[in-house]
Protein backbone atom coordinates (compact mmCIF):
# COMPACT_ATOMS: atom_id res chain seq x y z
CA UNK A 1 0.00 0.00 0.00
CA UNK A 2 1.39 3.72 -0.94
CA UNK A 3 2.31 5.91 1.88
CA UNK A 4 -0.24 8.17 2.94
CA UNK A 5 1.37 11.72 3.16
CA UNK A 6 0.77 13.90 6.17
CA UNK A 7 -2.26 15.75 6.41
CA UNK A 8 -0.42 18.86 6.44
CA UNK A 9 1.50 17.96 3.34
CA UNK A 10 -1.58 17.33 1.15
CA UNK A 11 -2.74 20.69 2.38
CA UNK A 12 0.46 22.40 1.65
CA UNK A 13 0.07 20.57 -2.15
CA UNK A 14 -3.20 21.34 -2.67
CA UNK A 15 -2.95 25.21 -1.76
CA UNK A 16 0.37 25.24 -4.08
CA UNK A 17 -2.20 24.01 -7.24
CA UNK A 18 0.20 20.60 -6.62
CA UNK A 19 -2.07 17.81 -9.42
CA UNK A 20 -0.59 14.68 -7.45
CA UNK A 21 -1.63 16.01 -3.78
CA UNK A 22 -5.25 17.19 -5.26
CA UNK A 23 -5.53 13.51 -6.57
CA UNK A 24 -3.96 11.70 -3.62
CA UNK A 25 -6.72 14.26 -1.35
CA UNK A 26 -9.84 13.00 -3.82
CA UNK A 27 -8.52 9.24 -3.21
CA UNK A 28 -8.52 9.68 0.38
CA UNK A 29 -12.11 10.95 0.17
CA UNK A 30 -13.48 8.17 -1.73
CA UNK A 31 -11.75 5.53 0.23
CA UNK A 32 -14.10 3.35 2.52
CA UNK A 33 -11.89 3.11 5.33
CA UNK A 34 -12.79 5.23 7.99
CA UNK A 35 -9.77 6.83 9.25
CA UNK A 36 -9.35 7.24 5.27
CA UNK A 37 -12.94 9.72 5.46
CA UNK A 38 -11.72 11.10 8.63
CA UNK A 39 -8.70 12.57 7.04
CA UNK A 40 -10.12 13.53 4.31
CA UNK A 41 -12.76 15.68 6.43
CA UNK A 42 -10.17 17.23 8.78
CA UNK A 43 -8.20 18.21 5.23
CA UNK A 44 -11.38 19.78 3.74
CA UNK A 45 -12.13 21.56 6.90
CA UNK A 46 -8.64 23.13 6.90
CA UNK A 47 -8.99 23.99 3.20
CA UNK A 48 -12.99 25.40 3.95
CA UNK A 49 -11.51 28.75 3.65
CA UNK A 50 -10.06 28.49 0.45
CA UNK A 51 -13.31 27.08 -1.23
CA UNK A 52 -16.31 28.55 -2.67
CA UNK A 53 -15.00 30.91 -5.58
CA UNK A 54 -15.35 28.10 -8.63
CA UNK A 55 -18.27 28.49 -10.77
CA UNK A 56 -19.69 24.90 -10.54
CA UNK A 57 -21.81 23.49 -13.93
CA UNK A 58 -22.97 20.13 -13.66
CA UNK A 59 -23.93 18.48 -17.58
CA UNK A 60 -26.46 15.86 -17.69
CA UNK A 61 -28.43 14.48 -20.96
CA UNK A 62 -30.29 11.68 -22.84
CA UNK A 63 -27.82 9.06 -24.21
CA UNK A 64 -25.82 9.67 -27.16
CA UNK A 65 -26.20 13.24 -26.41
CA UNK A 66 -22.38 13.97 -26.72
CA UNK A 67 -21.84 14.79 -22.75
CA UNK A 68 -17.72 14.38 -23.00
CA UNK A 69 -17.56 16.05 -26.56
CA UNK A 70 -19.53 18.64 -24.90
CA UNK A 71 -17.32 19.20 -22.02
CA UNK A 72 -14.40 18.54 -23.82
CA UNK A 73 -14.72 21.09 -25.99
CA UNK A 74 -16.44 23.93 -23.69
CA UNK A 75 -13.36 23.21 -21.54
CA UNK A 76 -11.07 23.68 -24.07
CA UNK A 77 -12.53 27.16 -24.85
CA UNK A 78 -12.61 28.17 -21.23
CA UNK A 79 -8.73 27.38 -20.93
CA UNK A 80 -8.30 29.51 -24.16
CA UNK A 81 -9.99 32.48 -22.29
CA UNK A 82 -8.01 32.15 -19.19
CA UNK A 83 -10.05 29.97 -16.94
CA UNK A 84 -8.24 27.08 -14.72
CA UNK A 85 -10.86 23.72 -15.43
CA UNK A 86 -11.62 20.74 -13.51
CA UNK A 87 -13.42 17.98 -14.59
CA UNK A 88 -15.11 14.76 -12.74
CA UNK A 89 -16.43 12.62 -14.69
CA UNK A 90 -18.45 10.08 -13.18
CA UNK A 91 -18.58 6.83 -14.83
CA UNK A 92 -21.22 3.44 -14.42
CA UNK A 93 -19.74 0.97 -12.05
CA UNK A 94 -18.82 -2.31 -13.20
CA UNK A 95 -21.14 -4.65 -10.83
CA UNK A 96 -17.77 -6.63 -10.07
CA UNK A 97 -14.97 -4.56 -9.51
CA UNK A 98 -16.69 -1.07 -8.86
CA UNK A 99 -14.38 0.11 -11.59
CA UNK A 100 -15.36 2.84 -13.78
CA UNK A 101 -16.20 1.01 -17.12
CA UNK A 102 -15.68 3.60 -19.87
CA UNK A 103 -12.33 3.92 -19.68
CA UNK A 104 -11.43 6.80 -17.83
CA UNK A 105 -10.00 9.94 -19.92
CA UNK A 106 -10.23 8.20 -23.02
CA UNK A 107 -13.26 10.16 -24.46
CA UNK A 108 -11.62 13.28 -23.75
CA UNK A 109 -8.19 13.16 -25.66
CA UNK A 110 -7.62 16.99 -25.89
CA UNK A 111 -9.07 17.82 -22.69
CA UNK A 112 -6.42 15.35 -21.14
CA UNK A 113 -3.62 17.04 -22.87
CA UNK A 114 -4.29 20.45 -21.73
CA UNK A 115 -4.32 22.20 -18.96
CA UNK A 116 -7.56 20.63 -17.24
CA UNK A 117 -7.36 18.60 -14.74
CA UNK A 118 -9.63 15.66 -15.38
CA UNK A 119 -10.77 13.16 -12.64
CA UNK A 120 -12.91 9.96 -13.40
CA UNK A 121 -14.52 8.23 -10.64
CA UNK A 122 -16.93 5.00 -10.80
CA UNK A 123 -19.94 5.88 -9.34
CA UNK A 124 -20.00 3.41 -7.17
CA UNK A 125 -23.86 2.70 -7.53
CA UNK A 126 -24.91 5.70 -6.28
CA UNK A 127 -28.41 7.44 -7.10
CA UNK A 128 -27.86 10.74 -8.65
CA UNK A 129 -25.53 10.16 -11.67
CA UNK A 130 -23.02 11.41 -9.51
CA UNK A 131 -20.07 9.41 -6.80
CA UNK A 132 -20.02 9.08 -3.37
CA UNK A 133 -18.20 11.71 -2.53
CA UNK A 134 -18.47 14.44 -5.77
CA UNK A 135 -19.21 17.59 -2.89
CA UNK A 136 -15.69 16.68 -1.75
CA UNK A 137 -13.96 16.80 -4.89
CA UNK A 138 -15.23 19.72 -5.88
CA UNK A 139 -14.35 21.80 -2.62
CA UNK A 140 -10.86 20.28 -3.16
CA UNK A 141 -10.65 21.32 -6.51
CA UNK A 142 -11.90 24.83 -5.71
CA UNK A 143 -9.36 24.36 -3.04
CA UNK A 144 -6.75 23.82 -5.30
CA UNK A 145 -7.38 27.22 -7.56
CA UNK A 146 -9.77 26.10 -10.46
CA UNK A 147 -12.49 28.16 -11.33
CA UNK A 148 -14.65 26.38 -12.97
CA UNK A 149 -15.84 22.91 -11.82
CA UNK A 150 -17.62 20.78 -14.71
CA UNK A 151 -19.10 17.66 -13.25
CA UNK A 152 -20.73 14.98 -16.06
CA UNK A 153 -23.23 12.89 -14.75
CA UNK A 154 -23.59 8.83 -15.17
CA UNK A 155 -26.71 9.73 -17.86
CA UNK A 156 -30.16 11.13 -17.09
CA UNK A 157 -33.52 10.14 -15.33
CA UNK A 158 -35.22 10.48 -12.18
CA UNK A 159 -32.17 9.80 -10.29
CA UNK A 160 -30.50 12.53 -11.45
CA UNK A 161 -32.26 15.14 -9.82
CA UNK A 162 -29.17 15.14 -7.36
CA UNK A 163 -26.84 16.57 -9.71
CA UNK A 164 -28.76 19.78 -8.58
CA UNK A 165 -27.73 19.00 -5.03
CA UNK A 166 -23.96 20.19 -5.42
CA UNK A 167 -23.70 22.29 -8.54
CA UNK A 168 -24.27 25.74 -9.12
CA UNK A 169 -26.22 25.34 -12.45
CA UNK A 170 -27.25 22.64 -14.09
CA UNK A 171 -27.25 22.49 -18.07
CA UNK A 172 -28.84 19.93 -19.46
CA UNK A 173 -27.79 18.34 -23.48
CA UNK A 174 -30.27 17.03 -25.61
CA UNK A 175 -29.93 15.35 -29.71
CA UNK A 176 -32.16 16.62 -32.28
CA UNK A 177 -34.55 13.94 -34.31
CA UNK A 178 -34.49 11.53 -31.46
CA UNK A 179 -38.74 10.83 -32.31
CA UNK A 180 -41.10 12.54 -29.92
CA UNK A 181 -38.93 15.11 -28.74
CA UNK A 182 -40.80 15.50 -24.98
CA UNK A 183 -40.99 11.90 -24.81
CA UNK A 184 -37.61 10.59 -24.14
CA UNK A 185 -36.68 11.99 -21.09
CA UNK A 186 -38.56 12.49 -17.53
CA UNK A 187 -39.96 15.79 -16.29
CA UNK A 188 -38.25 15.72 -13.12
CA UNK A 189 -34.56 16.75 -14.73
CA UNK A 190 -36.28 19.20 -16.89
CA UNK A 191 -37.53 21.18 -14.14
CA UNK A 192 -34.18 20.76 -12.45
CA UNK A 193 -32.47 22.57 -15.58
CA UNK A 194 -30.81 25.67 -15.76
CA UNK A 195 -29.90 26.11 -19.19
CA UNK A 196 -31.13 23.26 -21.81
CA UNK A 197 -28.78 22.90 -24.97
CA UNK A 198 -29.57 20.91 -27.94
CA UNK A 199 -26.22 19.27 -28.90
CA UNK A 200 -25.50 18.07 -32.31
CA UNK A 201 -26.59 21.12 -34.17
CA UNK A 202 -24.72 20.66 -37.50
CA UNK A 203 -25.26 19.92 -41.27
CA UNK A 204 -28.97 18.13 -41.64
CA UNK A 205 -29.44 18.35 -37.98
CA UNK A 206 -29.55 22.03 -38.03
CA UNK A 207 -33.09 22.67 -38.84
CA UNK A 208 -34.20 19.30 -36.51
CA UNK A 209 -32.11 21.13 -33.50
CA UNK A 210 -33.69 24.32 -34.13
CA UNK A 211 -37.03 22.36 -34.13
CA UNK A 212 -36.04 20.32 -31.06
CA UNK A 213 -35.27 23.44 -29.44
CA UNK A 214 -38.80 25.34 -30.12
CA UNK A 215 -40.43 22.35 -28.66
CA UNK A 216 -38.85 22.40 -25.59
CA UNK A 217 -39.39 26.80 -25.06
CA UNK A 218 -43.10 25.82 -25.49
CA UNK A 219 -42.99 22.76 -23.03
CA UNK A 220 -40.96 24.75 -20.50
CA UNK A 221 -43.29 27.55 -20.24
CA UNK A 222 -45.69 24.88 -18.46
CA UNK A 223 -43.42 23.68 -16.02
CA UNK A 224 -42.23 25.29 -12.73
CA UNK A 225 -38.15 27.66 -13.47
CA UNK A 226 -35.71 26.05 -12.17
CA UNK A 227 -34.84 28.75 -10.24
CA UNK A 228 -37.48 31.43 -9.47
CA UNK A 229 -37.78 34.36 -11.19
CA UNK A 230 -35.05 32.41 -14.17
CA UNK A 231 -36.44 31.56 -17.72
CA UNK A 232 -34.79 28.56 -18.61
CA UNK A 233 -32.63 29.43 -22.04
CA UNK A 234 -32.80 26.94 -24.70
CA UNK A 235 -30.46 26.92 -27.19
CA UNK A 236 -28.30 25.08 -29.96
CA UNK A 237 -25.04 24.11 -30.35
CA UNK A 238 -22.58 21.60 -31.67
CA UNK A 239 -19.85 20.19 -29.25
CA UNK A 240 -17.94 18.55 -32.71
CA UNK A 241 -17.73 21.83 -34.51
CA UNK A 242 -17.29 24.19 -31.77
CA UNK A 243 -20.20 26.04 -32.55
CA UNK A 244 -22.31 27.88 -29.53
CA UNK A 245 -20.01 26.75 -26.81
CA UNK A 246 -20.32 31.07 -26.23
CA UNK A 247 -24.04 31.09 -25.43
CA UNK A 248 -23.93 28.13 -23.44
CA UNK A 249 -21.49 29.78 -21.01
CA UNK A 250 -22.85 33.21 -21.56
CA UNK A 251 -26.10 31.69 -20.24
CA UNK A 252 -24.23 29.78 -17.36
CA UNK A 253 -22.66 32.82 -16.21
CA UNK A 254 -25.62 34.89 -16.39
CA UNK A 255 -27.36 32.43 -14.20
CA UNK A 256 -24.63 32.61 -11.49
CA UNK A 257 -25.21 36.89 -12.04
CA UNK A 258 -28.92 36.01 -11.52
CA UNK A 259 -28.31 33.99 -8.14
CA UNK A 260 -26.05 36.62 -6.90
CA UNK A 261 -28.79 39.30 -7.10
CA UNK A 262 -30.56 38.67 -3.89
CA UNK A 263 -28.59 36.54 -2.46
CA UNK A 264 -29.73 33.15 -4.14
CA UNK A 265 -26.18 31.70 -4.37
CA UNK A 266 -25.52 31.97 -1.03
CA UNK A 267 -28.71 30.63 -0.23
CA UNK A 268 -28.50 27.75 -2.89
CA UNK A 269 -25.17 26.57 -1.21
CA UNK A 270 -25.98 26.95 2.30
CA UNK A 271 -28.93 24.51 1.17
CA UNK A 272 -26.98 22.23 -0.27
CA UNK A 273 -24.28 22.31 2.59
CA UNK A 274 -27.40 21.02 4.96
CA UNK A 275 -28.37 17.91 2.66
CA UNK A 276 -24.80 17.53 2.36
CA UNK A 277 -24.58 17.28 6.71
CA UNK A 278 -27.87 15.24 6.72
CA UNK A 279 -26.13 12.37 3.85
CA UNK A 280 -23.43 12.55 5.86
CA UNK A 281 -25.05 11.86 9.13
CA UNK A 282 -27.25 9.40 7.97
CA UNK A 283 -24.90 7.41 6.37
CA UNK A 284 -22.61 7.48 9.32
CA UNK A 285 -25.70 6.63 11.57
CA UNK A 286 -26.12 3.50 9.02
CA UNK A 287 -22.43 2.68 9.67
CA UNK A 288 -22.28 3.15 13.28
CA UNK A 289 -25.42 0.44 13.36
CA UNK A 290 -24.17 -2.07 11.55
CA UNK A 291 -21.09 -2.03 13.35
CA UNK A 292 -22.89 -2.44 16.48
CA UNK A 293 -23.20 -5.87 18.98
CA UNK A 294 -24.40 -8.63 16.83
CA UNK A 295 -25.69 -6.76 14.19
CA UNK A 296 -23.36 -8.42 11.43
CA UNK A 297 -24.03 -11.52 12.12
CA UNK A 298 -28.07 -11.28 12.59
CA UNK A 299 -27.85 -9.50 9.26
CA UNK A 300 -26.69 -12.56 7.33
CA UNK A 301 -28.97 -15.33 9.43
CA UNK A 302 -31.49 -12.51 8.52
CA UNK A 303 -30.89 -12.44 4.40
CA UNK A 304 -30.05 -16.26 4.37
CA UNK A 305 -33.98 -16.68 5.75
CA UNK A 306 -35.56 -14.19 3.26
CA UNK A 307 -33.62 -16.23 0.54
CA UNK A 308 -35.34 -19.40 1.55
CA UNK A 309 -38.50 -17.83 1.98
CA UNK A 310 -38.56 -18.77 5.92
CA UNK A 311 -38.80 -15.04 6.48
CA UNK A 312 -40.96 -12.06 4.83
CA UNK A 313 -38.91 -8.82 3.96
CA UNK A 314 -40.83 -6.84 6.20
CA UNK A 315 -40.26 -9.22 9.06
CA UNK A 316 -36.73 -9.61 8.65
CA UNK A 317 -35.97 -6.24 8.86
CA UNK A 318 -38.19 -5.15 11.73
CA UNK A 319 -36.51 -8.21 13.74
CA UNK A 320 -32.83 -6.58 13.15
CA UNK A 321 -34.41 -3.01 13.83
CA UNK A 322 -35.39 -4.25 17.09
CA UNK A 323 -32.51 -5.51 18.35
CA UNK A 324 -30.59 -2.25 19.59
CA UNK A 325 -33.73 -1.87 22.16
CA UNK A 326 -33.60 -5.14 23.25
CA UNK A 327 -29.90 -4.92 24.15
Amino acid sequence: MPRRPPIAELEAGIRDGARTSLSRAITLAESRRRDDRESAQELIARLLPATGGATRLGLTGVPGAGKSTAIEALGLWLIERGHTVAVLVIDPSSARTGGSILGDKTRMQKLSASEAFIRPTPSGGVLGGTARRTREAILLCEAAGFDVVLVETVGVGQSEVELAEIVDCVALLLVPGAGDELQGIKRGIVELADVVAVNKADGERVTLAKRAAADYRRALRLLPPSTPGWATPVLTMSAAEGTGLDDLWTQVTEHRAFLATDGGLARRRAAQLTRWFDALLEEAILERFAEGDGIPDAVATARAAVAAGELTVPKAVAEILARPAEG
